[in-house]
């Protein structure tokens, strides 16, 4: 078994990678098979996701996968599916997809917070489910589809991860760390919270059981076998959250914090029990469950979504910005020509967000720059003030010093948003890896087929075999103006 592979699926809100991954002693074999992208579609008057198409990339990737295995002749052990949180869809009674499912950038659930709220208060739910309200949250995405009528032949509700395992293996659950993000599952119990899901007149039916990362969902379906020229391989639900593998594929150091850095930006600690209490409610902080009994403590900010929604309107606009080229030129950059709250809700899905960053630049009394440098900068420097700012958050909250800050995923590459944060945070940041996801998912699924007898092992291989980048504060008066001038950009803009 020390030689086996394991095939890991990660689906971001945007774009996928099929990586193969395997242990061997002085080995952490991580080799990216195949990477794609997808973009939601407007149909039938909604943002949607094309999951026909989404599943056939996954299907070429892990076919290439099974043919470099047999390249190094080493068997595949299992397949794990990660995915982002809150989206789901309909599969009627012999397994089919009813529609395409619904994004969560849709405005379908505009207006629908205030609607539920209606029925049952705001501080019963958090109290429940412990987790932050966000107007994207399955809780409102389907009372929205509940209004609006559910098809008669849906029998089951699947998260998008679980709904690709079930055309995987034809296992119809719901992983655990991906359910409590649907703000239905109750924080105590970590079972469906049956009252709230009455009282709020939402399909309990379409509901299937929880069950934990590691869970072994069978075999590949049989056709799918010959299809992708695979000799066997089981399906194992990893931490379906990508957040959530996130976090497990963290060598974490003892009072760090963690910035899951990419499209969004998760910014967090890991806990043994949730943290729900009035202060926490009121600053909207998630516990969002991991796995091994772990808690994921955290805010969700708007992340990198920002600079990239520029990079395309530049780019159409013919402008050159290639990503490292343009963090170049943003690090020439020798003050700070401005700042933004990135969590400003104009920013979610605008119509231009070149636009809505000048428009609270103009509301904030500030000058707006053109030239693409010095907007990167505004975004990236106040992407940095706001992880101050809730890390400073979780401390009050959690009456626990923060010693460090780790960020992982994607945005771990980014050099200058790396330094931005630890001048920021006063805090010594440590990044990587890049391919924290990945790793997470493959380790649970490693955890289940007894290559480790626990999360703590696991990641002491992890520890063992990856390089972090480190970055040290640099204290400047200029830096401590510019996070004097953010907290007062922050107060106006905040809800």
């Amino acid at each position: 078994m020390a030689d086996s592979l394991y095939v890991a699926v990660d689906l971001g809100a945007g774009s996928g990678r099929i990586f193969l991954a395997g242990l061997m002693p002085g080995e952490l074999l991580l080799e990216e098979i195949r990477r794609f992208h997808y973009s939601p579609v407007r149909m039938d008057g909604h943002l949607r996701w094309n999951v026909a198409s989404i599943f056939d990339e996954i299907k070429t990737g892990i076919r290439k996968a099974g043919r470099r295995a047999r390249e190094l002749g080493r068997p595949i052990e299992s397949i794990g599916v990660d995915s982002w949180g809150v989206d789901y869809g309909l599969i009627d009674a012999e397994g089919k997809l009813i529609e395409d499912p619904i994004c969560y950038r849709d405005q379908r659930t505009q207006g629908t917070m205030e609607q539920v709220f209606a029925r049952m208060p705001r501080e019963e739910i958090y109290q429940r489910t412990g987790i932050q309200f966000l107007s994207f949250n399955t809780l409102f995405q389907l009372y929205a589809h509940a209004q609006a009528g559910i098809p008669e032949n849906a029998t089951r509700l699947l998260l998008i991860p679980d709904l690709i395992n079930f055309f995987l293996c034809g296992k119809a659950v719901t992983e655990y760390t991906n359910a409590t993000t649907t703000q239905l599952v109750n924080s105590r119990t970590c079972t469906w919270d049956c009252e709230l899901i009455e009282r709020l007149g939402l399909p309990a039916k379409l509901l299937s059981e929880i069950v934990l990362a590691g869970r072994d969902l069978g075999p590949v379906t049989p056709g799918l076998v010959d299809e992708l020229g695979l000799d066997g391989g089981h399906v194992v639900a990893p931490a379906t959250h990508d957040t959530g593998s996130a976090i497990l594929g963290a060598p974490l150091q003892t009072g760090w914090a963690y910035i899951s850095s990419g499209t969004w930006s998760l910014v967090g600690v890991e806990r043994d029990s949730p943290l729900i209490n009035e202060a926490a409610a009121r600053a909207n902080f998630t516990n969002e469950g991991g796995a091994f009994g772990t808690i994921r403590f955290l805010k969700n900010v708007m992340g990198l979504w920002i600079l990239e929604s520029c990079r395309e309107e530049w780019q159409r606009r013919g402008a050159d910005v290639e990503y490292d080229a343009l963090l170049d030129q943003v690090a020439a950059i020798d003050s700070f020509p401005g700042l933004i709250f990135p969590d400003d809700a104009r920013f979610f899905n605008p119509h231009s967000m070149l636009e809505a960053i000048a428009a609270q630049l103009n509301e904030s009394g500030q000058c707006v720059p053109v030239d693409p440098p010095s907007v990167a900068r505004i975004i990236l420097d106040s992407l940095a003030f706001r992880y101050a700012s809730v890390l400073s958050m979780i401390e009050s909250l959690t009456n626990q010093k923060i010693e460090g800050v780790q960020v992982i995923g994607g945005g771990s590459n980014n050099v200058y948003l790396n330094q931005a944060t630890a001048n920021a945070t006063g805090l010594p940041v440590l990044a990587g890896p890049a391919e924290a996801t990945v790793i997470g998912n493959f380790l649970v699924q490693a955890i289940s087929s007894g290559r480790f007898a626990s999360l703590a092992e696991a990641r002491q291989k992890v520890a063992d075999s990856v390089r972090l980048d480190s970055f040290i504060p640099r204290v400047s008066a200029e830096c401590e103006r510019a996070k004097r001038r953010y907290a007062d950009i922050e107060a106006q803009f905040a809800n």
